[in-house]
């Protein structure tokens, strides 16, 4: 009777999606790293180009919801997202999400979902400081959560440590980075976008025993009725996503191929 009720409740989990959704559902999750004037890497897009995106979608009649209501209707919460729905989110909370991203934000008036690894913030270079991380979330239209705690590769991980090493570090991994955010920013951190797109079914697992409700990958293509909670996927946009590109991936039209994030995007390469 217990091995039923534990296989329930992973059915539950895992596959509520393709039950809650209708079969016309297609919402775009667009990911977003860095933003300056130039092109410093390949994560890095524009300033002006990324006004473009929020001009098109503002043009063309699309409407930016929050993160969290496209996984509360995955769970059954709330209603179904409007037709010609996206999401926007950005990983890392690099400092040009202050100083690029915030204003464009503010003007367009869209929420975003900052996905957060904590052992960089007010500590590397590149990275916001939490007085900023508040101060972007005070303005109503940021939501932060997980990025891991010092955003590891999982991969290589695995490979260098013996099983319980590894599996001390994925959950130290998931379980502090949600502990410090909830205590520096406040709410509940219950999200997680899993760095370099990397996960497997035992990370899926962990993550649900860490308590967040939804998980993100690197895949290019909108979330839809077939998708789980725990591993919907994600556009990885790049400067390249420009003119009809752009309105390919927000569109009906065919996706562009799977882009993955470069190994070097993560923590240690800045």
């Amino acid at each position: 009777m217990k091995k039923f009720l534990l296989l329930l409740a992973i059915v539950s989990l895992f596959g509520s999606s393709a039950v809650a959704a209708p079969a016309d559902f297609s919402v775009p999750i667009l990911l977003y790293h860095r933003f300056g004037p130039t092109v410093a890497d390949s994560m890095t897009i524009t300033t002006p180009v990324f006004e473009s995106h929020l001009r098109f979608l503002k043009e063309h009649g699309y409407t930016v919801i929050p993160l969290r209501q496209l996984v509360d209707f995955y769970q059954g919460k709330g209603q179904a997202p409007p037709p010609k729905s996206v999401v926007i989110v950005a990983d890392d909370a690099h400092k040009s999400v202050y100083t690029d991203m915030l204003p464009l934000v503010m003007q367009y008036r869209v929420p975003v979902t900052l996905f957060t690894y904590p052992s960089a913030i007010s500590n590397a270079s590149y990275a916001m400081t939490w007085d900023q991380l508040r101060e972007v979330k005070a303005t109503g239209f940021f939501d932060i959560q997980s990025h891991t705690y010092w955003h590891p590769n999982f991969k290589k991980e695995k490979k260098g440590l013996t099983p319980a090493e590894y599996e001390k570090l994925v959950k130290t991994q998931l379980v502090k980075a949600k502990s410090k955010l909830e205590k520096e920013v406040g709410g509940t951190i219950d999200l997680l976008a899993w760095p370099f797109g990397i996960y497997d079914e035992d990370l899926l697992q962990q993550a649900a025993a860490a308590g967040y409700v939804a998980t993100f990958t690197i895949e290019a293509r909108p979330s839809g009725p077939a998708d789980s909670v725990m591993k919907l996927p994600r556009f990885l946009l790049t400067n390249s996503a420009r003119g009809n590109t752009f309105a390919r991936i927000v569109g009906a039209e065919a996706r562009p191929a799977v882009e993955k994030e470069p190994a070097g995007a993560g923590a240690k390469a800045r």
